[in-house]
């Protein structure tokens, strides 16, 4: 074989081995671009939800049954970061995946024992990554559901001075809530093939009612209701009402307040979320 041969049959086996190195990476960057993982979508009311808790103005509370009615729930993988309290919003996230909840049921976030985890929504096979956005929204319950016609309904007891009140509180106001990135002890989001993640819907019900724990001039204090303009409406130890009613029943200021207090109840744990009405 003379010098030109070997040079040119070098030249080829160079360039198929290039060429075998190229695939192989090629193909792992796809293997890894297609990889999926588990995303769950879950609900949690907090300790104050499972575990009870003292009104700003005096009332132990307790939940029966806590239900939120959440509605096209989706999780962004973006770019870059996501913050809506900065302007950024959901016609403008750039991002490189998305996860679409199928919810099939209301979750009732007072079920389970004290310490129980958070209530799983939905999950969904999503490709691996970061998803640091949610949105989601409030809705009317269909007919034939624990809370028909309503977004929200909270049921339980709430004491004070030797006095039980019994009640049942039906909220129909629609909304959507905008979220970034989960804030709290852990990391939430992170998807590997390996390691399933999930992102949380968080709802603050001591917003409503207030909390004894927290100084009285706190803005948590200032903005709630508490319980006693609802306690005073009770009849027979009873409080049952829909959104109709406290409208009516209560006074303008105190509706009012209420009003603004179930809209902020959407959190991503203590991350806070723009939140618009939906209807």
């Amino acid at each position: 074989m003379n010098k030109v041969r070997i040079f040119a049959y070098a030249i080829a086996l160079g360039s198929l081995v290039v060429s075998g190195f190229a695939q192989e990476n090629a193909t792992k960057t796809i293997a890894a671009a297609t990889e999926e993982g588990t995303l769950t979508l879950v609900a949690n009311g907090e300790d104050f939800v499972r575990q009870g808790f003292v009104s700003k103005d005096g009332w132990q509370i307790s939940f029966d049954h806590l239900y939120v009615n959440i509605a096209d729930a989706v999780a962004y993988s973006t770019e870059a970061s996501f913050e809506p309290q900065k302007g950024d919003t959901k016609e403008s996230i750039e991002y490189q995946n998305k996860a679409n909840f199928n919810i099939s049921e209301i979750p009732d976030l007072a079920a389970g024992e004290a310490d129980a985890e958070p209530i799983v929504v939905a999950q969904a096979n999503v490709p691996t990554g970061f998803y640091n956005a949610l949105a989601w929204q409030l809705s009317p319950a269909d007919p034939g559901s624990p809370i028909a016609g309503n977004t929200i309904a909270l049921q339980g007891q709430a004491t004070k001075d030797g006095e039980t009140i019994n009640f049942d509180l039906g909220f129909n106001q629609p909304a959507e809530y905008v979220c970034g990135e989960f804030v709290g002890e852990d990391r939430q989001g992170v998807v590997a093939a390996d390691t399933p993640g999930k992102v949380e819907a968080t709802f603050h019900f001591d917003h409503i009612f207030g909390d004894a724990d927290t100084p009285p001039e706190d803005a948590l204090n200032q903005d709630a209701l508490g319980f006693q303009p609802l306690a005073d409406l009770a009849s027979n130890g009873t409080v049952q009402l829909n959104e109709a009613d406290m409208a009516l029943q209560l006074s303008e200021a105190d509706y009012q307040t209420l009003t603004e207090a179930i809209a902020g109840l959407g959190h991503v744990g203590e991350g806070h979320c723009v939140v618009t009405d939906s209807q």
